[in-house]
């Protein structure tokens, strides 16, 4: 499993990370690696994934754009559907997901992202510009982020919170 963290537009996210010592000590068991996509942190599984996520709160709200989580080969998914998977169990993941969406990135940094339906397969990479690699990935997400009425990027801790007050 991998955790990709989306760096907002003109971060250098990875220089960011590893200048702050509170950030290299939530790092320091991991070895992160700059991609076209942002930076990917391999883990050992979802709930790893989700509490170095917590602990980099601070960095996810101020330095990045989003936090997707892999489910499995090339496919990612939102922070949301992540903690609806590991917090409320109540997710059944099953192929095709209803709720996907297409993000290209280039040079860490989103360039395109479009929803697709059910019976649509994986959309092509859109030419870019010249410099960099391009990357696709397909996303999947909670339905309020597939219909617009919550932003992937939006930083919602409702769930998480919830959970940890119990």
């Amino acid at each position: 499993m991998e955790v990709l963290f989306i760096p907002k537009e003109g971060v250098a996210l990875y220089q960011e990370l590893l200048s702050s010592e509170t950030s290299r000590d939530a790092l320091r068991f991991y070895r992160p690696v700059q991609t076209p996509a942002g930076v990917k942190i391999s883990m050992a599984s979802l709930g790893s994934a989700l509490s170095l996520t917590s602990d980099l709160r601070w960095y996810v709200r101020r330095y990045m754009r989003d936090v997707l989580f892999e489910i499995s080969d090339g496919v990612y998914c939102t922070r949301a559907l992540a903690q609806e998977i590991y917090y409320g169990r109540l997710v059944v993941l099953h192929t095709p997901w209803k709720f996907r969406k297409t993000c290209t990135f280039q040079s860490g940094q989103v360039i395109s992202e479009d929803r697709i339906g059910v019976d649509l397969e994986k959309a092509e990479a859109a030419p870019g510009p010249a410099t960099g690699e391009t990357v696709l990935l397909e996303i999947w997400c909670t339905e309020e982020e597939f219909l617009g009425q919550k932003r992937c990027d939006e930083k919602s801790d409702d769930l998480e919170d919830e959970v940890t007050s119990l």
